[in-house]
């Protein structure tokens, strides 16, 4: 992936969200959830099972509309946009359960990431005119860009539902990547990997991240977390119960009753 101009309001709010809430029936899914993330950051969400981390995303990313409260991304308002008008304007996300075209081929996976960059019509489809051909030309040459800047280059014309579960991850990371996203979320992306794989994960979002892409990150694995996140938002029962520098969050005796542990606690504070 050729590295996007290095931000030069990095550091400044990108995306802010001000009491958010949601409820599903009689469960408050989000009670007055305020946060925000700096541009050039990688911002960790986490929480125990169930503390309203992936309705969240979903409201950030316009599958849900809050009940309640706004969010601003870039200084423009998204809250009630639908998904595809929210992608289009950089926020670009992957699923905790991976959703992969299961029959497509890595390579077309990717380009199909693209449909909100692109610029063919009905007319175009139907005629093959020379911009559609031109387009499509530069729509495979970037899905092969984003396959060899995440490490899949020899698996591209492989069907989804033949990779490894750990280059399934890292194709949807591709995917969204295909969006030219400005914030990149990622729901539990090192969710069944091995150590090996965890630690490509790291590598791979610590790029991302270099190239000038916000990362939000959901995950389970607190040493991930704890290495590669600037700072931590803690959720429970809907929630906010801490915000900070992950080595501040660790330490927090609400986040360890509610969350972390403290055999798990102890560990990292070894490290």
């Amino acid at each position: 992936m050729s590295a996007p101009l290095r931000d030069a309001a990095a550091g400044e709010p990108l995306l802010v969200a001000d009491r958010i809430s949601k409820s599903f029936g009689g469960v408050q899914a989000l009670a007055d959830v305020s946060f925000t993330i700096r541009r050039g950051e990688i911002y960790g969400l986490i929480g125990p099972n169930g503390a309203g981390k992936t309705s969240l995303f979903n409201v950030l990313t316009g599958i849900y509309a809050p009940e309640a409260g706004t969010f601003t991304f870039d200084g423009h308002a998204l809250a009630g946009l639908k998904p595809n008008d929210v992608a289009e304007r950089g926020i670009a996300r992957t699923f905790q359960n991976i959703r992969l075209f299961a029959n497509l081929s890595a390579l077309e996976n990717v380009m199909i990431g693209r449909h909100v960059r692109t610029r063919a019509n009905v007319f175009g489809a139907i005629f093959r005119n020379a911009s559609t051909r031109a387009e499509e030309r530069a729509i495979e040459t970037r899905a092969r860009e984003l396959l060899e800047y995440v490490g899949m280059s020899p698996q591209a014309n492989t069907l989804a539902k033949h990779l490894a579960y750990g280059d399934q991850r890292r194709l949807e990371i591709a995917r969204a990547l295909a969006t030219d996203p400005r914030l990149l979320a990622l729901d539990e992306p090192a969710a069944g990997m091995n150590a090996t794989e965890t630690a490509a994960l790291k590598g791979l979002l610590e790029s991302i991240r270099r190239d000038g892409v916000t990362i939000l990150l959901i995950e389970h694995d607190m040493k991930l977390v704890m290495s590669v996140c600037d700072r931590v938002l803690v959720l429970d029962y809907g929630r906010k119960i801490a915000e900070g520098p992950a080595t501040t969050v660790q330490k927090d005796e609400k986040v360890i009753a509610a969350y972390l542990g403290g055999e798990v606690t102890l560990s990292l504070r070894r490290r």
